[in-house]
Order: C-alpha cells, then structure tokens, then sequence
C-alpha cells in the first residue's frame, strides 16, 4: 500500500495513513476518464434552443407575384427560406444532449481520476478542519499554509459546517464537497484535491471493491 503524510492546520505533518491501491495507485484509463468527462459537460447543456422552420413562422399565406410574366424568379411564399424573415433550413431544435456510461466505468473513470491526482502529487491530506470563525480569512489562511492559494481546490469533508461553508462561499477557487458527492470531473479540474482523514475513509469505503 502506498503512504500519504497527513498535515494539520498549519501545513505541518503529523503522521501517515495507508491509500487503498486499488483506488489511488490504479493505471489510468484515459479513453473511459475522457467519456466520463463528455458525459459531465453535455450534461450540463440545457438543450432549449430552437428556431422555426418556414411551417413556423408568420405571415406568407399567399405568393409574393404571379408565377409568370413578372421577370423574376417564382416565389411561393415570403417565408421561404430564401427570404429575409423566412424559416431557417437544418436549424437547431430542443434535444437531450445527456450521455449514459455504467456503474463500472464511472467507477473506473473516478479512480482513474484520482490515481492521477497521486501521480502528479497533487493530493492533501489533513488531519482534520475545524475553523474557529465563518470568516473567510480562515480558509484564505489554510489555502497559504498548504502554499495552494492561487489554485482550484476540491475540498472534501466528512461533514458539511456552518463554519466551513461560510468560509469558502466567496472564494470561486474552492468547491467544498463530502465524499458520497466526489465526481470525475470535480476531481479532474481541480488543481489539488485537499480531503480530510475521515473523508478520506469514507470515500474508500464508497469505492473498494465489492
């Protein structure tokens, strides 16, 4: 099993823990981590756009001229797509973008993720948070001791404080998450992944193999 240093508050260490291998220390799939990362942004699209075809829009319920003698081309209706103010030929429509991958591949796809975040040493672990105040200089504070401040943190908590949350609201860098909420792409895009002890069991009790 590999080791990990367990750091308190002000980025010191005070011991180490054991990581799973068959969760932190996997070789990465990156054709399944790359799916699971298209299933997570076209989730996010909302598939509400739409135009109108030439059935749709208004007016043109009779020809513009006659069909001969005019000198110009024959027209059937202002609302051809031709004309200005006419339908839009192959334009988009409402659709469901979602994608669909298998409880194994989005297993598979998360301990890939963080395998990589060991790999490229960019997993913390402390032994505990537990902020004194709500202030947001309190998670400013910690991000310095850990020399991670102008970095994208995932945060995961055993458990979700008022003092904690209230902390990291105003900081755009920080998304603090508890472990039953850790996703591929959270982990993927963020710069360091800080989790605490118990966190950090909860989460390899989620994803050990059955």
């Amino acid at each position: 099993m590999s080791k990990v240093d367990i750091i308190n508050l002000t980025g010191e260490k005070v011991k180490d823990t054991n990581l799973n291998d068959n969760i932190w220390k996997i070789e990465p799939n990156d054709a399944v981590l790359h799916n699971a990362i298209v299933m997570a942004q076209a989730g996010k699209r909302q598939g509400t756009h739409s135009t109108k075809t030439r059935s749709e829009v208004s007016g043109g319920g009779r020809k513009p001229w006659r069909q001969k003698g005019t000198g110009n081309a024959r027209q059937g209706s202002i609302r051809a797509t031709q004309w200005r103010g006419g339908g839009i030929v192959f334009g988009p429509k409402p659709r469901d973008y979602s994608k669909k991958m298998n409880k194994k591949e989005k297993r598979l796809a998360l301990k890939s993720a963080l395998s990589y975040k060991v790999i490229d040493k960019e997993l913390i672990v402390i032994e505990n948070i537990d902020f004194k105040t709500n202030k947001t200089k309190e998670m400013l504070g910690l991000l310095d001791n850990l020399k991670i401040t102008n970095n994208k943190v995932l945060l995961v908590i055993n458990e979700l404080s008022d003092n904690i949350c209230l902390a990291s609201r105003n900081l755009a860098n920080v998304k603090v998450v508890l472990p039953s909420e850790v996703n591929t792409f959270d982990v993927i895009s963020a710069d360091n992944l800080v989790i605490t002890e118990a966190a950090l069991s909860s989460l390899e009790e989620v994803l050990k193999d059955e």
